[in-house]
């Protein structure tokens, strides 16, 4: 399969001070996924970064929490 859930299935999501919740991007690889949050995150913005992993299949936002 080569749809971009399968290349592509790790994903940073940001959260804002009101608990809204962003896709701010996918990534081959939970390292390269890692290190775009944790350089998002050393920026001392009040926003909480982290790294999930899409199930196969899924879609993002599906669930309705990422934007």
């Amino acid at each position: 399969m080569t749809d971009s859930t399968t290349t592509l299935p790790w994903l940073v999501i940001r959260e804002d001070d009101n608990g809204n919740r962003y896709r701010v991007g996918r990534y081959a690889t939970k390292a390269e996924a890692q290190r775009i949050a944790d350089s998002l995150d050393d920026r001392g913005h009040k926003q909480l970064y982290w790294v999930e992993r899409l199930a196969q299949g899924q879609v993002p936002g599906q669930n309705g929490t990422v934007r």
